[in-house]
């Protein structure tokens, strides 16, 4: 009797057509260098040595210096026409003609006048009051009517009118309730309001508006802030 099963495998010392593949273990890859973020801008970087409160206030700035034309003008004209007058004069008298009679009167003057007489020291001090106003010209700026403002970057300058600065704090002051009529005064260091009260407390609109100016004045950014005077009245009129 045959039996059916099959039968067993025979394993065959041939090699096989298609060889066994070894995986290939990859290589770890060095880690790759990430992008680096964008960093803000150079200009928004503070410096070691600026504060955060140093970089809001700003550098101060100064008055320009006014370039004194009417106060020129003057001089270059007073002078030019006394030496005009007198070089004309002299190159007549080398021409053979009279010296003129207000230098020839001028020379006597001179001459006969004693040091200490009236007119003589009152000469001399006219000079010096001219001598004194032409060097404080020179040695101060000028343009007293400009307000300088702080400014982000020292090469950098700004200039508030009064008026202007004026118009803003009148605004400011009549944004307070109570406040019927506001009068402002600017000036270098100190700036004047005089409030008419309408309705409420003279005094609650008086510290009202003193803190209302206070922070009208710091949006301002001058660079030497005013002191600023409230006064108040009642008016029921």
């Amino acid at each position: 009797m045959t039996s059916d099963d099959p039968a067993p495998p025979t394993h065959s010392t041939t090699p096989s057509a298609h060889p066994a593949t070894v995986p290939l273990t990859k290589e770890p890859e060095e880690p790759r260098e990430q992008p680096a973020e964008p960093g803000p801008p150079e200009h928004d970087v503070l410096p070691p040595n600026l504060t955060a409160g140093e970089h809001d206030r700003g550098h101060r700035s100064h008055r320009p210096w006014s370039a004194r034309r009417l106060p020129a003008a003057l001089v270059a004209a007073l002078v030019l026409v006394a030496a005009g007058a007198a070089l004309v004069d002299v190159v007549a008298v080398r021409a053979g003609r009279p010296a003129a009679a207000w230098r020839r009167h001028l020379a006597d003057e001179l001459a006969t006048r004693p040091v200490d007489d009236v007119w003589m020291l009152t000469g001399a001090a006219a000079a010096a009051a001219v001598g004194v106003w032409l060097i404080v010209l020179a040695l101060t700026p000028g343009l007293r009517h400009w307000l300088p403002l702080r400014s982000p970057a020292p090469g950098l300058r700004a200039e508030l009118d009064r008026d202007g600065a004026a118009d803003l704090i009148r605004d400011a002051a009549m944004r307070v309730p109570g406040v019927g009529k506001a009068r402002i005064r600017v000036r270098r260091h100190r700036v004047k309001a005089r409030a008419d009260v309408r309705f409420r407390d003279p005094r609650q609109v008086k510290d009202d508006l003193t803190a209302v100016l206070d922070d009208e004045r710091g949006l301002l950014a001058l660079a030497r802030p005013p002191r600023i005077v409230v006064r108040v009245r009642r008016r029921t009129d």
